[in-house]
């Protein structure tokens, strides 16, 4: 397959280089840098989706301590960095609006049964959502509770199939590592009918080379800096 002409552009965390990272700032950032879709990251805690990319709270909050240990109550007082709040997923929802695609990756353990429910119930505001998980387990369940939803695979190496493994989870998109980008990864995916989106490139000539090898889009903290249109 031809390399496309322009590479998709995925805010990670929203525009992690420039914002706080998973908040409402750092999601309204990546908006306005002109990204085609923004990527957070959600836990199930509490009874409610919170989207924060660890189970600990020290790295990007002044909270301390397992994530899952607090109540949301608790977790919505802290500071996730300039003032923000920890937000919930139905908050990114709203603040996104369809201004751009959302990928949720399902971080936490069962997280796929309440982002489904979720989804569900918001109708034609979830088509623009792609959920994506390392945990291929979370993204079967998701097919079963809400198979029209598109699914991205989440692979940290290359494994012996290639994208094999995404076929049986009906994945729209396999979600690799720049650190392990191979040209018959790639092709292999395609000739499966899915697309190709690669994490987390902040650097411009590393855009171009995933371009060129055939990769659909890019996860960057710096959408800004490797191609994105505001």
């Amino acid at each position: 397959m031809p390399a496309p002409s322009r590479l998709y552009v995925i805010g990670h965390r929203g525009a992690a280089g420039h914002e706080p990272e998973n908040t409402l700032r750092s999601v309204e950032a990546a908006l306005r840098l002109g990204v085609d879709a923004v990527e957070v990251d959600v836990h199930a805690v509490d009874g409610r989706l919170v989207v924060i990319h660890d189970e600990r709270l020290e790295r990007t909050t002044n909270g301390h301590g397992r994530l899952a240990d607090h109540t949301f109550a608790q977790l919505r007082a802290l500071d996730a960095g300039r003032g923000e709040r920890i937000p919930t997923l139905d908050e990114v929802l709203d603040a996104v609006g369809g201004r751009a695609e959302l990928v949720v990756e399902l971080k936490g353990a069962e997280t796929a049964a309440p982002v489904a429910t979720l989804l569900r119930a918001r109708g034609p505001a979830a088509d623009d959502v792609v959920v994506s998980s390392f945990d291929h387990v979370q993204l079967a369940r998701m097919r079963a509770l809400l198979p029209e939803v598109r699914r991205g695979a989440l692979v940290g190496g290359v494994p012996l199939g290639y994208a094999a493994f995404a076929r049986d989870l009906g994945a729209h998109s396999v979600h690799m590592s720049a650190e392990f980008l191979r040209a018959p990864f790639v092709d292999d995916a395609h000739r499966r009918g899915m697309v190709v989106w690669v994490y987390t490139v902040n650097r411009r000539d590393d855009a171009e080379r995933a371009r060129a090898l055939g990769v659909d889009g890019v996860f960057s903290d710096v959408p800004d800096e490797i191609g994105a249109e505001a």
